[in-house]
């Protein structure tokens, strides 16, 4: 037997293990009791999605309304690109680390932290699809005798809601991907299993990812579908008229060879 096959074999076995983790209790590794099954991985589940709703949830209160005025007040460009920016810099457990030295190992910390992780997505593009609305349509609009707080929810908040959700859909995956540290600070989510793996094994380590990487593909999808349900009637037809442009252009036109 050839080396790729066995461990394509050890492979398999391995995931195998990770899925049974999912649906079976087993044994933990010191003979202690019983680990994995369904009521351990809801549980932990539960207390993942705790976090990570409560995190999205803050970052949503913090971010949408400050992007919204700033986008339609037309300032704030330097902050928008400098919230970007430290977001992917800033590593989200050494943001951890940090609170863990002054709140101690609490839900708080963890849900600081990936609140923090989930603004600077949020915030761009509140900004971004704020400022992106044609300015000769709020000036008309404007000029029809709409205040600007009207302009801005009858008219820039609709067409900016597909970016918006668009960065929701971001900061939800980041935030439940990133939950996995929890346990470092001394809190339960479906990492316990990827950093306990003396408890639960190699089968509750790849059980766990499958489990976290399937929740970010249901967020992934959730979040794609209310994008696409949020983005107005007139944006749909517009990117499909583009698309059929495009198309066409794209298409080669074939040549008639005259005898």
């Amino acid at each position: 037997m050839s080396a790729p096959t066995v461990i394509a074999q050890g492979a398999l076995e391995q995931f195998g293990n990770g899925l049974k983790f999912l649906v079976s209790s087993n044994t933990d590794e010191y003979g202690g009791g019983q680990v994995g099954g369904p009521g351990e991985v809801w549980d932990l589940l539960s207390k993942h999605l705790e976090l990570s709703g409560f995190a999205v949830l803050i970052a949503v209160v913090i971010a949408v309304p400050l992007g919204l005025w700033l986008g339609h007040l037309g300032k704030g460009q330097f902050a928008a690109s400098t919230v970007a920016n430290v977001g992917r810099a800033v590593p989200a457990l050494g943001v951890a680390a940090f609170l863990f030295a002054y709140l101690g190992p609490s839900k708080s910390n963890v849900i600081i932290t990936l609140a923090l992780l989930a603004i600077p997505p949020l915030f761009t593009n509140t900004y971004v699809g704020i400022r992106q609305v044609d300015r000769d349509v709020v000036d008309a609009a404007r000029g029809m005798g709409f205040g600007g707080f009207r302009i801005l929810l009858r008219l820039e908040l609709p067409m900016a809601l597909p970016l918006i959700f668009g960065g929701l859909r971001t900061a939800a995956v980041s935030v439940v991907a990133t939950a996995t540290i929890a346990p470092l600070v001394g809190v339960q989510s479906l990492g316990t299993p990827l950093i306990a793996r003396g408890v639960y094994g190699s089968a509750g380590q790849i059980g766990a990812a499958i489990a976290v990487a399937l929740l970010a593909i249901f967020c992934e999808l959730l979040f794609a579908g209310l994008q696409r349900a949020v983005t107005p009637k007139g944006l749909k037809l517009g990117g499909e008229q583009r698309h059929k442009r495009r198309a066409l252009t794209l298409t080669p036109t074939r040549k008639v060879q005259t005898p």
